[in-house]
């Protein structure tokens, strides 16, 4: 890129050090980053109105001629209140314009001079003719005739100069100490100096197939739109312009991920050559039949395996769907090859999850697995580096620098959102260029996956097993608990179990939410037959196993329970779970804790016990309410919370998308991504494009290196 974008926004025209420092709290080092702070917002100050035709309570743009400027000092003992007031006509009337304790503007304006004011229009002082009260305002030059009332140049940056009034104008999020109009005059003095050092860095054929405006063009537009723009667009983020840059922004951000995933292509990998005799061995110990999703990820699973090139897959599916056996089936593929394979789980708690749900099958197959968390201590890690240890499921603990493997084939990481890019990146350096399987229960929607799994290839479980009824989900509220503990001693009069979730584990002074540890008392009290168990995150490991093996083996009827039974915990016989506070979980969460009944082949229920009726939680139970579908609820949670919050990219390791918007843009990111890939399969080193090249550094940063090695 230029070095002339590069250079400090300190240089700028109005800046300097001081103004730089609280430029740099919004992001704004540099003369690129004041180009691309793009307005959130429009105002359109272009219809100028005469001022006989006024109306109190409507803001408007009006123009005129100063014909008296006075400094007032009320009486009444306010004397440290100073007002300043201009008295301007238009030749239709008379309006007072009104600033306080701002007596410097005694010295800016003087009878005569031509303005435009915009603002708030009221009754005067005991409704004596009309007033602003602090109007934004702007000098119209000697020379320009009152034409700038009803028309305005076309190009943003000709003509008139003004950019505060009589236009549509740019509202930017400011920073205690740059007032709204400042940061105006800054991001306009960067445009006037710097646009024409802007260089296009798309290819041109690519803006000749969309039909791209320039990106000078687009820059200009984005700030400070031409006449012809429409404020709605502007607004939405929809006019060509915002498209143009969005397209710029998620093209770089996907040349990136095709960068990565060709690098990965260019690596040898291992090629196993499994002959499926514990596969089979297994297969036939299972009491179930896999579905026919399984059965096809599983066998693109196996094809990635046996090629040369090191497999990194993703296999996404809804809770209940059969992702663990799947990946446990291409941990056996691994092992038969003469390799071991590992698990990395986002918490000892599923970590040892996956242990006790797995270890039964490996031990009967003849093989030898361990588990490995940050708590525990001993010859762990010599079995791992002597290659005594087949199968190793853990945590973090299993990208210690202390941890050796004796020859890693394989790597599953499950939940992969909870960890950055650099642990996956620990993880791959255990072993030479190991396969590297990902799963996640968390439904996204595909326009996510794209951008955050680019580089992945992808498969989805998308069937539930066949005996599964769909679980049933019911909101209620307070004044309705007799009914839901009549539900809950139903349930289990029949031999079934019940999870009751809280929020917290005890109360605060700082929250009304109910907790876990008062609501075991009240529920031991009220159901005083049968047991209740509690499981929270302060247990030692040992412990939550224990309540966890009671409650498997059904000697506790009713758990109640933290959040740390969102994932992995499988107990086919509880069909019940009530939610206390549904209002204060998120929508991905509430789906995930939901998966937790509906294990078995009996009709299962989620009852959503609700204390508030907010505007976005009622929208976040209804839809829980309305379906089961995972890939639906997460299309719902994005548009509820916004690209920005629903998926962590900072935990991901990839770079904040600034521009584009991932629900709004779709269609441009599947454009840009089809465009990306196709440019790197045909200049993989882009020796053909260096300012492109540059730009991705630029955007990127050090993380396409990390990338490359995750």
């Amino acid at each position: 890129m230029s070095d002339a974008l590069s250079s400090s926004v300190q240089y700028i025209k109005g800046v300097g050090p001081s103004k730089s420092r609280l430029l740099a709290r919004l992001g704004i080092h540099s003369v690129r980053d004041a180009l691309y702070y793009l307005p959130y917002r429009y105002e359109d100050r272009s219809s100028v109105r005469k001022i006989a035709s006024l109306i109190p309570g409507e803001v408007h743009s009006i123009t005129g001629k100063v014909l008296k400027s006075e400094l007032i000092t009320p009486r009444a003992g306010r004397s440290k209140l100073k007002i300043f007031e201009l008295i301007i006509s238009d030749g239709s009337g008379l309006l007072s314009a009104k600033w306080f304790n701002q007596a410097y503007l005694k010295k800016i304006f003087r009878p005569g001079q031509e303005l435009i004011l915009y603002g708030m229009v009221k009754p005067g002082y005991r409704n004596a003719g009309l007033e602003i009260i602090n109007p934004e305002y702007e000098m119209l030059e000697e020379e320009e005739d009152n034409a700038y009332q009803t028309t305005q140049s076309d190009s943003p940056m000709q003509g008139s100069n003004h950019i505060h009034t009589g236009r549509i104008v740019p509202i930017y999020r400011c920073t205690e100490g740059i007032s709204q109009k400042q940061l105006r005059n800054i991001i306009y003095s960067v445009i006037s100096a710097h646009i024409s050092s802007v260089q296009e860095p798309l290819p041109p054929e690519i803006i000749k197939k969309y039909n791209l405006p320039s990106l000078q063009d687009s820059l200009l537009n984005v700030h400070f739109p031409a006449s012809s723009v429409l404020l709605e667009s502007l607004i939405k983020g929809t006019s060509i312009y915002h498209q143009r840059l969005a397209f710029d922004e998620l093209f770089i951000f996907q040349l990136g991920l095709a960068a990565i995933k060709n690098g990965e292509t260019l690596k040898n990998g291992i090629s196993f050559t499994p002959d499926y005799t514990l596969i089979n061995k297994l297969l036939n110990k299972l009491p179930f039949k896999l579905t026919r999703a399984q059965e096809r990820v599983f066998g693109e699973i196996i094809n990635d395996m046996k090629s040369h090139f090191p497999m990194n897959r993703l296999i996404q599916g809804d809770v209940g769907s059969g992702k663990t056996i799947v990946a446990f089936m291409s941990m056996l593929a691994a092992v038969e090859s003469g390799y071991q394979a590992a698990l990395m789980a986002p918490t000892e708690i599923l970590a040892e999850q996956h242990y006790l749900n797995m270890h039964r099958l490996a031990e009967d197959l003849g093989l030898k697995i361990h588990l490995l968390t940050g708590s525990m201590k001993g010859k762990e890690t010599e079995n791992i580096a002597s290659g005594n240890a087949d199968i190793i499921i853990g945590t973090h603990a299993l990208i210690q620098e202390r941890v050796l493997f004796k020859k890693l084939g394989i790597a599953v990481i499950d939940e992969q959102h909870r960890f950055g890019v650099r642990q996956r990146a620990l993880l791959r350096g255990k072993g030479t260029n190991p396969d590297v399987l990902i799963m996640t229960a968390t439904p996204i929607p595909r326009t996510l996956a794209m951008t955050l799994y680019g580089d992945l290839d992808y498969s989805i479980i998308d069937e539930l097993p066949p005996d599964r009824s769909p679980i049933i989900t019911k909101l209620l509220y307070e004044h309705q608990k007799n009914r839901i503990y009549d539900i809950m001693e139903t349930e289990i009069s029949k031999g079934r179990q019940v999870y009751v979730v809280y929020p917290v584990i005890e109360e605060s002074e700082n929250t009304d939410m109910r907790s876990a540890l008062k609501g075991a008392e009240a529920l031991q009290k009220m159901f005083a037959a049968f047991k209740v168990g509690l499981i929270h995150g302060r247990l030692r490991p040992e412990s939550r196993e224990e309540v966890m093996r009671e409650f498997k083996q059904g000697n506790i009827q009713i758990l109640v329970s933290t959040t740390v039974i969102e994932v992995g915990v499988d107990v086919p016989n509880a069909t019940l779970m009530l939610i206390i506070n549904a209002e204060r979980f998120g929508l991905a969460q509430l789906h995930q804790l939901r998966g937790r009944v509906g294990r078995g082949s009996e009709q299962s229920c989620c009852i959503l016990l609700c204390y508030g009726r907010a505007e976005d939680a009622m929208r976040r139970l209804n839809v829980m309410v309305e379906t089961n579908d995972g890939f639906r609820i997460a299309e719902e949670d994005l548009n509820i919370r916004g690209p920005g919050e629903f998926f962590g990219t900072r935990q991901s390791g990839l770079p904040d998308l600034k521009i584009a918007n991932l629900v709004r843009d779709v269609k441009i990111l599947e454009k840009a991504r089809k465009e990306a890939f196709l440019l790197i399969e045909k200049d993989p080193d882009l020796k053909g494009h260096a300012l492109l090249k540059r730009t991705i550094e630029d955007f990127w940063g050090k993380r396409i290196e990390m990338l490359k090695t995750a």
